[in-house]
């Protein structure tokens, strides 16, 4: 049984991985608040409480108060630490009275950054950097250093990139002997270009990024782990009701309606079960806070490993509207 590309590094042998993107209140200067941490809280024991034990964060996530909050948690609880394994992001700048939003993969940047993150966690070391999302004026060479220097101060155990395509990990790779061990691309059941080969249209970027032809099987050859941002697609076929739907939305929807009450489990389950099947061993980010929802993901490795080939075919086929070619 092939396992996960991360889980072969001894990094994480959790399937799933928790968002930490919610925490923290609104995307403003303001402080964190009591029921901020209380919330946060809930939701890391209702993660663990699902098996899940790896952490996601980026340093842009409410400003930073996401990381803050769950240090936060971290002080109370600082034996969760070794238990638990620690990801976040770093490379987007905001827009400011001065200048504009961009991405900023210099060396001082990160270094910068990660002194940051690890300030807001409370923590001695990350276990695994992510590049966040594709800069155009990268310095493969400023990277490299940067990376290098993290590497060698304790700092960062594992490095990674966040919704680049082959090429872009190929140039990085080349110039660094920091092996990339993670991209995080945005994969769902409904969102299925990363299947079809076609060209993922970032809109909160405002930038496209093309993944070229065998991203997937380059990543599988190399045991890069393939993580999956946005792995319910806001919740389109699990019970969002404030999305508008498109045929092949409906008739979807009602196939996972179907295939969990059949089986006996949520439409979470079926829905990321479905994403996990893929033999990339892909790893889902939920980024839902609420402990019921959290709760609901629970099945879906057990789900991914029940899936039989006619099931995954029958959703792919319902999503994409048509028949296979």
């Amino acid at each position: 049984m092939r396992i996960m590309p991360i889980e072969k590094r001894n990094v994480s042998s959790s399937r799933l991985v928790f968002g930490c993107m919610g925490f923290g209140g609104g995307w403003d200067n303001s402080l964190i608040t009591k029921e901020d941490i209380i919330k946060g809280e809930k939701s890391v024991d209702a993660a663990l409480s699902a098996g899940i034990t790896m952490f996601d964060h980026a340093d842009i996530y409410t400003r930073g108060k996401a990381e803050k909050v769950f240090g936060e948690i971290l002080k109370v609880q600082p034996e969760l630490r070794e238990k638990i394994v620690i990801q976040s992001k770093c490379g987007i700048r905001f827009q400011d009275e001065h200048l504009p939003g961009r991405y900023d993969f210099s060396k001082q940047h990160i270094l910068n950054s990660v002194d940051g993150i690890l300030t807001r966690l409370g923590v001695q070391y990350l276990d695994v950097l992510l590049l966040h999302r594709p800069d155009p004026l990268m310095e493969p060479e400023e990277v490299a250093e940067a990376f290098a220097q993290l590497e060698l101060s304790g700092k960062v155990r594992h490095f990674g990139v966040s919704n680049m395509n082959m090429g872009q990990i190929q140039l990085l790779q080349a110039y660094s002997d920091v092996p990339l061990i993670v991209n995080q691309l945005e994969m769902s059941l409904h969102k299925l270009d990363w299947i079809e080969q076609g060209v993922l249209v970032n809109q909160q970027a405002g930038l496209g990024t093309r993944f070229a032809e065998g991203l997937m099987e380059y990543s599988m050859v190399s045991d890069i782990q393939i993580q999956a941002w946005s792995p319910l697609a806001r919740g389109i076929y699990t019970g969002n009701e404030s999305l508008s739907l498109t045929e092949s939305d409906v008739k979807t929807k009602d196939l996972v309606i179907k295939m969990a009450q059949e089986k006996e489990t949520t439409r979470e389950a079926i829905v990321l079960g479905w994403l996990m099947r893929h033999p990339a061993k892909i790893q889902p980010v939920i980024g839902t806070t609420t402990p019921e929802r959290i709760k609901n993901c629970e099945d879906a490795v057990r789900q991914s490993e029940l899936m039989t080939r006619e099931e995954w075919y029958s959703l792919y086929v319902a999503s994409r509207g048509n028949a296979m070619p």
